[in-house]
């Protein structure tokens, strides 16, 4: 059975820790819903849901375990969240907002833990029916400068080292730049918030009314 086409619109925030993807997502959050007046669906992966807030401590903070466990219980989560948040959001209108989606699984645990990009992406698109977001907005920052922002101890991914990371961040560059789609959009973090937010907000009104019926 052929999925449904979704009629909202998707939204993936990507990027390293501390790159300000929380901020500018319920930022944009915010206005989308004052200013326009739009259903908004704020979520994240993994911890979308409560089986992903059940994942994200597995993952994030629990035990241990090799890449290929790591991408798998991504993959799990990723499935759920679409299934059951996701789609069921764009199918009745909304504008869905996510703080991370697949393309962090193919940086992170493709390039990052080394399995392969294109392995990573299969195994993703496959959970997800190939549900990919109208805009993805890649919010570009050196590692050092995001992991110093961060409080708190941090996660098995946050303490995976300045090598992995600076993998990671290649890997979302290469990512956008590759693209044929034009779902990217590529900003530099290190500027103000207001300023990020106001290219943010160009962009999505665009979608919006590509998407969106006259």
């Amino acid at each position: 059975m052929t999925t449904p086409a979704p009629t909202g619109l998707f939204v993936s925030f990507e990027g390293g820790d501390g790159a300000g993807k929380s901020t500018q997502l319920r930022l944009l959050g915010g206005w989308l819903h004052d200013a326009m007046g739009r259903e908004v669906v704020l979520t994240r992966e993994p911890g979308g849901t409560e089986l992903g807030r059940t994942l994200r401590a597995a993952v994030l903070h629990g035990e241990d375990v090799d890449p290929r466990t790591e991408a798998l219980l991504y993959a799990t989560d990723r499935a759920h969240h679409v299934h059951t948040v996701v789609r069921p959001a764009l199918a009745r209108g909304a504008v869905v907002l996510t703080d991370r989606y697949l393309d962090s699984s193919v940086a992170y645990q493709g390039d990052g833990r080394a399995l392969g990009a294109d392995e990573v992406e299969r195994l993703s698109l496959w959970a997800t029916d190939g549900l990919l977001p109208h805009v993805t907005v890649l919010l570009d920052l050196d590692p050092a400068a995001g992991l110093a922002r961060l409080d708190g101890a941090p996660d098995r991914l946050e303490r995976a080292g300045d090598a992995f990371h600076r993998r990671t961040r290649e890997a979302f560059l290469r990512r956008a730049a590759a693209d044929t789609t034009g779902r990217w959009l590529v900003l530099d973090a290190a500027r103000p918030v207001d300023v990020v937010q106001a290219d943010v907000r160009t962009r999505v009104a665009a979608a919006l009314g590509a998407v969106s019926p006259a």
